[in-house]
């Protein structure tokens, strides 16, 4: 199953994104993923991971919770 990790920026405050992101993945996939964790990082980091692979880095994207669940989306249920 997948593991999905919000790496996010603690001096910059960006962990309400990171709990927003981390919540509509968890009610979006809910079972079918095994793990949302969050970590933490800085420099104005705010990446997201799905198995290991970046679906989302807002140095490259913008920030939109629907467009990184959708991002996440084809991980989910993928043979590990």
């Amino acid at each position: 199953m997948t593991r999905i990790e919000v790496e996010y920026c603690v001096p910059c405050g960006m962990l309400n994104r990171a709990q927003d992101v981390s919540e509509a993945v968890l009610k979006q996939f809910g079972e079918e993923i095994d793990e949302v964790a969050l970590v933490t990082g800085d420099d104005g980091v705010f990446v997201v991971r799905a198995d290991g692979e970046v679906v989302f880095d807002k140095t490259e994207d913008e920030y939109d919770v629907d467009a990184i669940v959708r991002a996440v989306k084809p991980y989910v249920g993928a043979a590990a």
